[in-house]
């Protein structure tokens, strides 16, 4: 069976929705502990939202340095797949696993909604079950969720087809509309809106975030050994 590890930090919040969501599309939710220095030979991670060690300096800037991400780093450089779910999201930014940074949002005020995206990208292991042009809607939550980068590194973003899902109406003023990105290997996901609150009925958001989870499962079980 597919493994699929989920980071608990002090301060996750969304760690039990994420195992739920792999659980979901039939994957095995293996916990991952801060301060363990083993991955416990998962096949995928997911970094997943909250405030870890309560967002002090910025947030992701403490969770970047907790001994397990020293295993995921380096996992990542094997091809690991990994996702980063908003605080997620932030401490891939903080640990250069993706390029840029998340900062207060426009508004200067907590946003909540459900979040209207286009998928822009279905050449990662985490999208590769929707359709490019996708439209679909994600529950977003956050402060600091206003992605930025300089002007260099958004035009090889879209140059390479990095930008893998954009806000339709964007809430937080984030640079090109951009909701979450990738690296150029594809194995490497980070998006601010949450995809594990939109997996059934249970929160009324719909199973528009379904498809993301289905994808590494669906990547990881058609690998030939």
């Amino acid at each position: 069976m597919t493994r699929i590890g989920v980071v608990t930090f002090p301060g996750s919040l969304d760690d039990i929705d994420a195992q739920r969501a792999v659980r979901a599309v039939g994957a095995e939710p293996v916990t991952l502990w801060h301060a363990s220095d083993y991955l416990d030979e998962v096949d995928a991670v997911i970094l997943p939202g909250g405030f870890s060690y309560g967002d002090y300096l910025r947030p992701g800037a403490i969770a970047r340095f907790a001994p397990i991400m020293e295993q995921v780093i380096m996992a990542a450089d094997q091809n690991l797949p990994i996702l980063g779910i908003c605080n997620g999201f932030q401490v891939l930014c903080e640990a250069h696993l993706l390029p840029g940074c998340l900062v207060r949002n426009q508004s200067r005020t907590f946003t909540c909604l459900e979040q209207r995206l286009r998928v822009e990208s279905t050449d990662t292991v985490w999208t590769c079950n929707y359709q490019t042009g996708d439209e679909i809607v994600i529950p977003l939550k956050n402060s600091e969720g206003s992605y930025q980068a300089d002007l260099e590194t958004v035009r090889q973003l879209e140059a390479n087809d990095q930008i893998v899902f954009r806000y339709l109406d964007n809430p937080n003023g984030s640079i090109n509309d951009i909701a979450g990105i990738t690296n150029q290997r594809g194995n490497i996901v980070g998006l601010m809106p949450h995809p594990e609150h939109a997996i059934g009925s249970l929160t009324g958001a719909g199973l528009d975030g379904l498809p993301l989870f289905q994808s590494v499962k669906t990547f990881l079980t058609s690998i030939v050994i």
